[in-house]
């Protein structure tokens, strides 16, 4: 195993562990953004907001797209969830001297001012990509990835902190994009029948 990968590695481990602590809960069911209930839950906010989770976020999801080409203009995701993302990713891009400019789309237009779903001056033929913090169906990515490429941008990839394993993959793939998470519900021992 090279450095560079032991390192991610050790990141992702030390992500996981954040999760657990501050993010993760099991018990009582409860309804998730999808429509559909389960025993566990992420609210992921609180190991977004936490120092070294911003760090371990933005570090490994610019290591996951380091390689690609041609490399992303934007970064963006839903409201509330994508919000903290973009920033630690537009901040730690910007130290890594990559830069990639930060976006968020509205749950709907507003109705006043300039009536914008988009937040962010995004160009026609952008590469853009779509982060969330977790993803069950991927419902909530697709309304993002449909607000951007309305806008005549392209994307190819969504990256997510945390996937559910409950048909996101199939849902993104539909579209041509590849969903990359970072932690799965198999590193932390559940499945969606719990």
């Amino acid at each position: 195993m090279s450095s560079a990968a032991a390192n991610n590695t050790t990141m992702r481990d030390r992500l996981r562990d954040i999760v657990a602590k501050k993010s993760l809960s099991i018990g009582p069911e409860v309804t998730l953004a999808s429509g559909a209930t389960s025993r566990f839950y992420f609210n992921m906010k609180p190991t977004m907001f936490d120092a070294e989770g911003a760090s371990l976020i933005s570090n490994l999801i610019l290591d996951a797209i380091a390689d690609d080409e041609p490399y992303y203009d934007y970064v963006g995701g839903m409201e509330i969830g994508a919000i903290p993302i973009v920033s630690s990713i537009g901040l730690r891009s910007w130290q890594r001297s990559q830069a990639i400019t930060g976006f968020f789309v509205r749950k709907q237009a507003k109705d006043h001012g300039a009536k914008r779903q988009v937040e962010g001056d995004l160009s026609p033929g952008a590469n853009v990509l779509i982060v969330e913090d977790v993803t069950t169906t991927g419902g909530s990515s697709l309304k993002a990835v449909h607000a951007v490429r309305e806008l005549g941008c392209k994307v190819r990839k969504v990256v997510t902190l945390v996937d559910r394993l409950e048909g996101a993959d199939s849902a993104f793939s539909a579209e041509g994009i590849d969903l990359v998470p970072l932690l799965t519900a198999n590193d932390f021992n559940i499945s969606a029948g719990n």
